[in-house]
């Protein structure tokens, strides 16, 4: 990444939103992962948070795919199914995270946020949720079930 440099990297992810930022903070990355940790990505939590443009979120993505923990990305998905359902309600991502931890049993703990992700960008839809076809309507709390 170091070699290929910024504005290579831009040319690279500029279909992404905020490619800017995103191609400066993963060549500040690469140069922290170079100088400060002799190459290798860290494999806490609170260690990865320390990376630039590096917060809670993409942590625990990057401790859930590269490491294999188990933990729960809560983006805009997650938190809206968490929340609609009842599965893990709270008023922020890092409240639904911690009910998530606590309610997901063992076997699913590895692979739930990604179930969550995709459940929630294509059945428990934003603005025209898909309630009929879901597969958890009958345990759902929504309130507004729609009749789609």
């Amino acid at each position: 990444m170091l070699a290929l440099g910024e504005d290579a990297l831009k040319s690279h992810i500029k279909t992404i939103g905020l490619y800017h930022t995103k191609a400066k903070n993963i060549i500040k990355t690469a140069q922290m992962l170079v100088d400060t940790l002799n190459g290798y990505v860290p494999n806490t939590k609170e260690a990865l948070i320390t990376l630039p443009g590096v917060g809670v979120k993409t942590a625990n993505v990057v401790l859930n795919i590269a490491f294999g923990k188990e933990t729960f990305a809560v983006d805009t998905h997650v938190f809206r199914v968490s929340n609609r359902t009842g599965l893990a309600p709270g008023k922020t991502p890092e409240a639904v995270e911690k009910k998530l931890d606590l309610v997901v049993p063992a076997p699913y703990r590895l692979h739930a946020h990604h179930w969550l992700i995709l459940h929630g960008r294509y059945v428990c839809k934003a603005r025209k949720p898909l309630c009929l076809h879901c597969p958890v309507q009958m345990f759902c709390r929504y309130p507004e079930k729609t009749k789609n």
